[in-house]
């Protein structure tokens, strides 16, 4: 076990908070998990936790070092230096750097009939997480990413999503590169968009199926609408022509789920 920090200026420590910029995550290839449930998936997932930093006066060392592999390096740290790293309240005071993995479509493995969820261009990553937390209750196979202006593990993803980031199979990529997938593995395309659509419920997503959500501000792009297999509308029954998109993605993903018998 490392010795105890007791400084918020030790450079581990100035490390850790270098990540909450995406250039430092991109270039050092790590990020950071907080809480234990949030840790435990990951540990679970086969993320390797490369450093766990807890607080003594939260958690005792005996139960933080279960949440530890054996390459990671355990260092207790003040309460002081704790509140500087960790933004949660409710971590239970475990806060894990862990080293990223790849999430080429290439990794992808699918089913024989399998229900994907992807977003283009999504930008909040507090929008991400729900859209990762909804794909974890649904049991979609895996959540695609095009274009994203947020990455997996842009720490407010990570907590938003409860832990879900490390729960499903995830991957990023651009529009063009997931509709040429896409066509070759033979899966539908179904696009939420306004325009010559077909309410979600009249479609089959027993099939093989793909649900592709735009942002509400842009829409979808027009390389998605031009391979749709079919535009699908939620039907609304007040003033307004969108819904969060994280709330529309819940909506046809359980649709989807339903016809599927909720079979897992």
């Amino acid at each position: 076990m490392h010795v105890k920090i007791n400084s918020t200026q030790n450079p581990k420590v100035k490390h850790l908070l270098s990540l909450e910029k995406p250039r430092e995550r991109r270039k050092q290839g790590v990020f950071v998990i907080e809480g234990k449930k949030e840790i435990g998936l990951a540990r679970d997932a086969g993320y390797a936790l490369e450093t766990l930093f807890f607080c003594e006066a939260i958690i005792p060392a005996a139960e933080a070092a279960e949440y530890t592999q054996p390459q990671t390096l355990l260092i207790p740290v003040s309460e002081e230096v704790f509140e500087k790293i960790a933004v949660r309240e409710s971590t239970g005071g475990l806060v894990a750097i862990a080293k990223q993995k790849p999430h080429g479509l290439d990794r992808l493995q699918l089913g024989k009939q399998p229900l994907l969820l992807i977003v283009e261009a999504v930008e909040k990553p507090g929008n991400l997480g729900a859209i990762l937390r909804t794909a974890d209750a649904a049991g979609v196979d895996a959540v695609i990413i095009c274009d994203p202006q947020t990455d997996f593990y842009n720490p407010n993803v990570v907590r938003s999503s409860v832990g879900c980031v490390f729960t499903k199979q995830i991957a990023a990529a651009t529009s063009e590169e997931t509709i040429a997938w896409l066509r070759k593995n033979n899966i539908a395309i179904y696009c939420t968009y306004l325009q010559a659509s077909r309410p979600y419920h009249e479609i089959d997503f027993t099939q093989p199926s793909a649900i592709i959500m735009g942002t509400e501000a842009t829409g979808l792009s027009d390389a998605w609408v031009k391979n749709s297999n079919a535009n699908i509308i939620i039907p609304m029954q007040g003033k307004i022509d969108s819904m969060n998109v994280s709330t529309a993605a819940a909506v046809v993903v359980f649709e989807a789920r339903r016809q599927r018998g909720f079979a897992f």
